[in-house]
């Protein structure tokens, strides 16, 4: 009776892996990512070591841009122009939609770029992909919690009070994530191919900002929409549209509401999200050869 050797038997015991591309809605995989969540927290936190890393004020860079952006706007766009904010005092205005604005824009130049930047990690070892461009808009969320303290300040000295609709912040929070990362997911996978889409991005998102009503109340665009007999639900097609003034008007209480137009926003936002997903994981066995 022939023996074999120990090292033989464990090595035929060990389990293996097949990856193979799947069809359909199970092509997702997102018990998968789910399974990896742990990785989305350690690429949140290098992220932010590396970011910190060597900085004399640290975190505070996170406050200081969107509180001196609001600084500039509300000379030029508050004070000069008289453009407008709904009746509210135009620095707070201007704040309230920078930082759901902040954060978007954030997470949708670092998701775009996130498959580059971690070429080593993705030709070298498996895991699913998509928790790389995930990573990099979750990232955005310590800044946002940072900033938004600074918001609750400016609330206190202007004397606005939240009212009820200051529990529906999470839910424009996850619009916003949702806009950034299912635009991210398309460009990141664009990114791999055609890289000049990196020098696209940063003037795609400042043309953005003018785009929606960040430095200036919605109102004014669906009254000429309203008096040009377009349905104001048509500006929804911009999902930070509804982001911005939805999440203007519940932290601050004061503005429309503008359902239509926030009802428009998430919708198109599921479909860019769901559509950009799919991609990913369609071009996604390319990455390794690519990158």
């Amino acid at each position: 009776m022939s023996s074999v050797p120990a090292a033989t038997i464990r090595a035929t015991e060990r389990p293996s892996i097949l990856i193979e591309p799947t069809r359909g809605w199970a092509s997702l995989r997102l018990r998968e990512v789910w399974a990896y969540r742990e990785l989305i927290y350690f690429f949140v936190w290098r992220d932010v070591k590396v970011r910190y890393k060597q900085t004399v004020l640290g975190v505070t860079w996170a406050v200081l841009q969107p509180l001196m952006t609001t600084v500039v706007f509300s000379v030029f766009f508050g004070r000069l122009a008289n453009i407008g904010s709904d009746g509210l005092p135009y620095p707070l205005f201007c704040f309230a939609g920078l930082l759901p604005w902040s954060f978007f824009a954030q997470g949708l130049n670092q998701s775009s770029s996130s498959l580059v930047g971690s070429s080593n990690l993705i030709s070298k070892v498996y895991f699913p992909r998509l928790v790389i461009p995930i990573s990099s808009v979750l990232l955005g969320l310590i800044d946002l919690t940072v900033t938004s303290l600074l918001l609750v300040g400016m609330m206190a000295y202007y004397r606005v009070w939240p009212s009820a609709t200051f529990l529906l912040l999470p839910f424009f929070v996850l619009l916003a994530a949702g806009a950034a990362l299912g635009i991210g997911l398309w460009l990141s996978a664009l990114n791999v191919k055609y890289r000049d889409v990196r020098y696209i991005v940063p003037f795609f998102v400042q043309m953005w900002l003018f785009a929606s009503p960040v430095i200036y109340p919605a109102s004014r665009v669906t009254a000429k929409l309203e008096s040009a007999g377009i349905p104001v639900w048509l500006y929804g097609l911009n999902p930070m549209a509804g982001v911005v003034q939805g999440f203007r008007w519940a932290a601050l209480g004061t503005g429309p509401a503008l359902g239509s137009v926030i009802a428009t926003s998430a919708f198109v936002t599921a479909v860019l999200l769901i559509g950009g997903a799919f991609y990913f994981r369609s071009v996604e066995r390319t990455f390794a050869d690519i990158v």
